[in-house]
């Protein structure tokens, strides 16, 4: 159930020049107004009244695809009628350069006052807990015992609770239907079915069609998946890569039979498109890359970037490489409210509203995965909201992936685009000898991990 407010509300406003989601003007004021209990019950129940409270301005930031936008902006505006005194300035993109953008903000104090954010961010960015605030301060404006303590626990970094999850979340394949029909063959289920469709998708639909389109990260995936099934253990362990050489030989070298076979384009291939992303890819906008890699918590701007006429389906993980269980979940994003901000307090309502509310978890829907806040997940059960392929995929990673990502597995120096997953398997599809690029793949993940213990 939502909490009541029964601290004082900062009232100082930042001065911004972003454009917010409201209409209300933000105004500078240094005056803190405080609240008598029967004001702080009013403004928990939601009464559209702002006796006594001097306008406040926040911050709110996230990234994702139009529909995400549109949905956030529109449980913000909800808020906006029902706190009338805060006017939400909302910083959203795609993910492109997004963590770039993220690193400088919190570096240099500017960051917005409520973030959504990446698990690893935490211990990237704060693993001391100096970047974000801690939630357990503001228990009494948020609902954390809509999260188990699992879940909470995932979130708390260097002794402070810094953020609550959205969801849980894993990499699963997703295909493009249309295609697969229109080559007479069937979505696959095995990787001995994904071979047999790169050689059909080359003799029926020609030599720029193909079953899967991956770059560094998606194969890193891959790869891990295929040790984990043939050899049944978890990537690290004691904070270092947990297979030999040889073992991650043998997976680049797996890797790259399947470009022999049809099933991935050559990186050089897709880099050749020209696209900023694959979402714009023309390629997987029409059908000729035929399936990715994604996260559940993606699937409906999967579906929406593909042209019209275009069906996707959501794929099974392959089980035919090993006997031992494998893949990989982790927390789905989360919010947090950052140390810097001057309104920790309206930012916690804020919080409350998108994640506990009956009205902003409506408006939020599922776009950012199947929630595992277990009063928003009642919620949107109640109102037929949760279910779909959304569902279908969260489902589907939950009933497979056997392990978590270790913390530093989606490290900027390893996941971004200039990061050692690009760097290795760029070099790898050009050419490069497996074995070499399995030892500085090693070598990267450990100096990583030495550099930011956990």
């Amino acid at each position: 159930m939502m909490k009541k407010m029964t601290a004082a509300v900062l009232a100082a406003a930042m001065a911004a020049s972003l454009t917010a989601c409201g209409g209300n003007a933000a105004k500078e004021t240094t005056q803190t107004t405080a609240q008598t209990p029967q004001e702080a019950a009013t403004v928990a129940g939601g009464a559209s009244t702002t006796d006594g409270k001097e306008p406040v301005t926040l911050r709110f930031s996230w990234w994702g695809g139009e529909t995400r936008h549109k949905a956030t902006m529109a449980a913000v505006e909800a808020f906006e009628q029902e706190y009338p005194w805060v006017t939400v300035e909302c910083e959203y993109s795609s993910w492109d350069g997004w963590t770039d953008k993220v690193a400088t903000q919190l570096a240099g104090g500017t960051a917005p006052d409520l973030m959504q954010i990446n698990w690893n961010w935490l211990y990237q960015f704060s693993s001391d807990g100096s970047k974000f605030a801690d939630l357990n301060q503001f228990k009494d404006i948020i609902s954390l015992d809509n999260w188990s303590e699992t879940n909470l626990a995932a979130m708390t970094v260097g002794g402070k609770l810094q953020g609550v999850p959205v969801s849980i979340t894993g990499k699963l394949p997703m295909y493009n239907k249309t295609t697969f029909d229109k080559a007479g063959v069937a979505i696959p289920t095995s990787f001995e079915d994904l071979r047999a469709a790169g050689k059909a998708f080359r003799e029926k639909l020609g030599d720029d069609y193909y079953p899967l389109a991956e770059e560094g990260y998606e194969r890193m995936i891959w790869m891990v998946m295929y040790l984990q099934e043939k050899y049944g253990k978890e990537w690290i362990k004691d904070l270092s890569v947990n297979y030999t050489v040889e073992e991650v030989t043998e997976g680049m070298e797996w890797i790259n039979s399947l470009e022999e076979d049809h099933v991935f384009p050559k990186i050089s291939t897709i880099a050749g498109d020209g696209a900023e992303n694959f979402l714009s890819n023309k390629k997987w906008m029409d059908g000729h890359y035929a399936g990715l890699t994604e996260y559940d918590s993606n699937v409906q701007e999967i579906a929406d970037s593909l042209d019209e006429g275009q069906e996707l389906v959501l794929g099974d993980y392959p089980t035919d490489l090993g006997p031992n269980p494998a893949g990989m979940s982790k927390v789905s994003q989360g919010f947090a409210i950052t140390e810097t901000s001057e309104h920790k307090e309206e930012a916690a309502l804020l919080l409350e509203y998108i994640t506990s509310n009956e009205n902003g978890v409506k408006l939020m829907g599922t776009e950012r995965g199947t929630v595992c806040n277990t009063a928003a997940k009642k919620i949107l059960e109640d109102a037929d909201i949760l279910g779909g392929q959304t569902l279908e995929g969260n489902q589907k990673v939950l009933a497979f992936c056997h392990y978590t990502f270790d913390p530093n597995f989606e490290n900027s120096a390893l996941k971004e685009r200039t990061g050692a997953y690009y760097e290795v398997f760029d070099n790898l599809s050009a050419g490069a000898d497996p074995a070499e690029m399995a030892q500085y793949l090693i070598d990267s993940i450990n100096d990583v991990n030495a550099a930011n213990p956990y």
